[in-house]
C-alpha cells in the first residue's frame, strides 16, 4: 500500500507517518526488508501497518514517543522485565491521574449541589473558580 493508503487505514495523516519515520519509530520502505520501493513509489506492508497501529495504541495509553521507541526495541530483544517496568510506570501515572480526576469530580458534584440549593444571586461554582 502507499503511504496515503496506510495513513488512511490507520486514521492519521501522511505527515504523521513521516514524523514517526524521522523519529526512528517506523522504517522507511526500501531501507529494510519489511517494505520496498516499486517504480519510485514506496510501498508499505502489513508489518508496517501493525507497527503504526501499535504506536497509535501505545500513545493512546499515554506512552511517550521515547517510551514507544524503547518498547519497540524491547520487543526485538525480549526484555520483558523492562517492558513490564514501563507498563507499571504508566499504570501508576494513570492511577494518579484517575485519583486527581476523582477529586475534581467530587468537588464539582459538591459545587453543583451548592448551586442548586443556593438562594443567592451568585453561583457557588463561579465563585469557587474565581477564588482558585
Amino acid at each position: 500500500m502507499t503511504i496515503g493508503q496506510l495513513a488512511q487505514r490507520v486514521g492519521v495523516n501522511v505527515e504523521t507517518i513521516r514524523f514517526y519515520q524521522r523519529r526512528g519509530l517506523l522504517p522507511v520502505p526500501g531501507q529494510n526488508s519489511r517494505g520496498g520501493a516499486s517504480g519510485g513509489v514506496r510501498r508499505y506492508d502489513e508489518a508496517l501497518f501493525r507497527r503504526l497501529r501499535f504506536i497509535k495504541s501505545a500513545q493512546a495509553a499515554g506512552f511517550t514517543l521515547a517510551e514507544i521507541g524503547e518498547l519497540l526495541d524491547l520487543d526485538a530483544s525480549s526484555d520483558r522485565a523492562r517492558a513490564r517496568e514501563l507498563a507499571d510506570a504508566r499504570i501508576a501515572a494513570i492511577e494518579k491521574t484517575m485519583a486527581e480526576l476523582d477529586t475534581a469530580r467530587r468537588a464539582l458534584i459538591g459545587l453543583s449541589r451548592q448551586c442548586a440549593a443556593a438562594d443567592t444571586l451568585h453561583c457557588p461554582i463561579i465563585a469557587a473558580f474565581e477564588q482558585a
